[in-house]
């Protein structure tokens, strides 16, 4: 598919999810200082607003924001866009979701929510999320300040979980009681079985009563990576062997277990600068490894990590850490995420915490850096996986050699990469002690089996070309007429843009030509919504960032629209001289190819028009 062929086909699908008006209402209702500023520390300067740039290392701000144009563009990266690039770009999602955030918080229906049944299934989720919200208010003001939690705040403490922590992961404690969460539910007018979808509070069989699902724990809220509480895990405090040691919320309209983490909300931009993902057992070990500076740290809900997981995490690196606890139960944790990971094509490492400790426990005794040191210097997941086979299985005989040498090349062929298959074939002959050639025999026989997901993935995945800049004179007629409202006529008239060889800068020329010619008064956001494409949205920003009057501009594009003219001409009067100098080109088609020749030089004589 050529570029300009997929432009047409993102405006199709754009097109048919949201109208020009609806994307100019969610536009206008989001201001991008505001929109910034919440995840960034903006300085005003001059007329724009300047801050270090969040998509790469800096320590001179070089990231613009223009307040006037609405768009937003770093002189470093040459990221840049309208508020739908920076969310879409910040968050790290597809411009769909940029969409679709920027109207939840403008409160703005979308066109395929309008049906009555959308409508419906869109007010339950926001009444859920304000349910969720103020429950999570509640009990952290409970945790905070009231006498019957004086239990859990022990306990905080007793674990090294200081205040600021408390705060920032907004910890509750449900009180134990039976009734506290249904009483609060009458009290704020909320109907029981609407908080009963939320699964805060369960009916009781046969009866038309309810209970409380939380009592007496310690509530950690469930974030969805907007940061809005979407359920909770409640940890107990006190209680016997019985009581389960954790109660988390059922599935609902608003949480599914196998699609969320803890913790991504806070640390998404730290796993992007990082470039990789640390997956830890718990809350309170991830807790412990952010307030240790180590923010690079997710949590599935229990130990059960899904595809969606791996698939999520995808979305943000290529390369995960696996931080489980010591024990058994933790290193086969290990083992069972392996399909997951490697069907969405992360490489895996596994960082070995000494035992007894736990992640938390770790770095309560040894410190942030050590731990870091740790995670730097995990081993690969095959490794790793080596080590356990030969633990687990007697290497000295015969059955334990086939058992260790068929779980090896099953796990190994799952990343499709034959020098890793064959890499692996020889560290399994060293440590059984047999001939490489054996080991690779037995792989052998599993080759073929690459994990269709993986394969799946890969193919839906494709890799993305570098687009190269455009030279200085393309680049400026972008600006040119970007920036003065009064040239697009001229140029429609006057300048072929084939003469433009950036096909970027091509396809916007094109567009906005089209676009002012259909509506004179259309402004600059209104081309951005034509495109999808980052980098050519970062290129109409970036020759719209710098805010600065430019002289004699309609003499200026009628020079540069010249000069692009004559290049043109002079790639063409090139490609024929070549021809002619052909031995196989014959006497009649070099007379032909002469006159060509005469015409294209006579050509660029000629000016553009009679007053150029």
């Amino acid at each position: 598919m050529t570029n300009r062929h997929l432009v047409e086909a993102v405006k199709f699908v754009m097109a048919g999810l949201f109208s020009t008006a609806t994307l100019e209402q969610i536009r206008a209702a989001s201001d991008i200082v505001d929109v910034i500023s919440a995840v960034l520390p903006l300085k005003r300067a001059g007329a724009n607003f300047v801050a270090l740039c969040p998509f790469h290392k800096e320590k001179t701000p070089s990231f613009n924001v223009n307040p006037h144009k609405q768009i937003f563009h770093c002189f470093g990266c040459h990221k840049g866009g309208d508020v739908f690039s920076f969310v879409r770009e910040y968050e790290n999602i597809s411009f769909t979701e940029a969409v679709r955030r920027l109207a939840e918080r403008a409160r703005i229906p979308l066109e395929f929510e309008k049906d009555p049944g959308q409508q419906q299934n869109r007010f339950l989720k926001e009444t859920l999320l304000e349910i969720h919200e103020r429950i999570a208010q509640r009990w952290h003001t409970n945790l905070l300040s009231d006498a019957s939690a004086e239990s859990a705040r022990a306990y905080l403490a007793q674990r090294g979980v200081a205040p600021d922590a408390v705060k920032l992961f907004r910890l509750g404690y449900a009180p134990d009681a039976w009734d506290d969460t249904v009483n609060w539910a009458k009290s704020k007018n909320y109907e029981w079985p609407l908080i009963e979808q939320a699964g805060l509070i369960i009916r009781k069989e046969g009866e038309d009563r309810y209970y409380d699902r939380f009592r007496g724990r310690l509530m950690f809220p469930i974030c969805d990576e907007q940061g809005r509480v979407i359920g909770f895990s409640g940890r107990v405090i006190a209680g016997d062997e019985k009581t389960a040691k954790y109660v988390n919320s059922p599935e609902t309209p608003i949480f599914t277990k196998g699609k969320v983490f803890f913790g991504l909300d806070k640390s998404k931009r730290a796993i992007l600068d990082a470039q990789c993902a640390i997956i830890c057992e718990g809350q309170l070990d991830l807790i412990a490894c952010h307030m240790a500076g180590v923010r690079n740290v997710v949590a599935p809900q229990g130990t059960a990590f899904t595809g969606d997981h791996a698939r999520i995490l995808k979305r943000y690196v290529d390369e995960v850490v696996l931080c489980f606890d010591s024990d058994t139960a933790g290193q086969t944790a290990a083992v069972r995420v392996l399909d997951s990971l490697l069907a969405s094509g992360l490489a895996i490492r596994v960082a070995t915490i000494p035992a007894p400790h736990d992640p938390d426990s770790y770095i309560k005794e040894l410190g942030g850096p050590a731990f870091q040191k740790l995670i730097e210097e995990a081993e690969g997941f095959f490794d790793f996986y080596l080590n356990q086979l030969c633990a687990a299985h007697d290497v000295n005989s015969d059955k334990g050699q086939m058992a260790v040498a068929k779980a090896m090349a099953e796990a190994v062929h799952k990343t499709g990469h034959q020098v890793l298959v064959d890499k692996y074939a020889q560290k399994t002959a060293l440590r059984l002690g047999v001939a490489p050639e054996a080991v690779r025999a037995e792989f052998k026989k599993f080759s073929g089996r690459t994990s269709a997901a993986r394969e799946s993935v890969e193919a839906s995945s494709p890799a993305s070309p570098a687009v190269a800049r455009p030279n200085a004179q393309e680049f400026w007629l972008l600006k040119l007429l970007l920036l003065n409202d009064d040239l697009p006529g001229w140029a429609a008239a006057h300048l072929d843009l084939n003469w433009v060889q950036h096909a970027p800068v091509c396809e916007i020329l094109t567009a906005w030509l089209s676009l002012r010619r259909q509506q004179p008064d259309a402004g600059v956001t209104a081309l951005m919504d034509q495109f999808e494409a980052p980098e050519v949205r970062s290129l109409i920003s970036e020759a719209l960032a710098e805010n600065r009057t430019i002289p004699n501009p309609m003499q200026q594009l009628q020079d540069l629209a010249l000069r692009l003219r004559n290049q043109f001409l002079d790639q063409q009067l090139n490609k024929l001289i070549h021809r002619s100098s052909q031995p196989e080109t014959t006497d009649a088609e070099r007379l032909q190819l002469l006159k060509q020749q005469q015409a294209l030089r006579a050509a660029k004589k000629q000016p553009l028009a009679p007053n150029s």
